[in-house]
């Protein structure tokens, strides 16, 4: 059983990133979704795709991004709250990851998003991770 979803998401990137694969499937998830969908609108994952597998649980396929010489395109993942220890951040008090240049994730009210797009609807969240 896993106890925490979303670190092993980070992981199976950071993990496939470190090999240089193309792409890596994981198991389906809600909030995974809103990730992957922030992930990809900040434009450091290609894209996902749902797989159906006959009598078995969805799965997304993740597409990873590289500049040219294959370097990865994410050079750092961080899981920020965890289980054990939940981390929040109030509107005023919004994390700024490697001075601007990396996204915090946040799980906000509002739904799932970054940083500046919290800031900017003027509301605080559970600070889920940092990429840069």
């Amino acid at each position: 059983m896993m106890t925490d979803p979303i670190a092993d998401l980070l992981t199976r990137i950071r993990n496939a990133l470190g090999v240089g694969i193309a792409s890596v499937l994981i198991p389906h998830s809600k909030m995974k979704t809103s990730i992957l969908d922030v992930l990809t609108r900040e434009g450091f994952i290609e894209g996902w795709e749902p797989v159906e597998k006959a009598g078995a649980r969805k799965e997304m396929l993740i597409h990873l991004k590289y500049q040219k010489g294959r370097q990865p395109v994410i050079e750092g993942l961080r899981r920020v709250s965890r289980p054990g220890c939940r981390v929040y951040a109030a509107k005023g008090k919004l994390p700024s990851v490697r001075g601007g240049l990396g996204i915090a994730i946040l799980s906000t009210s509002k739904g799932i998003m970054t940083d500046a797009e919290a800031r900017a609807a003027g509301v605080g969240g559970e600070v889920i991770c940092n990429v840069w």
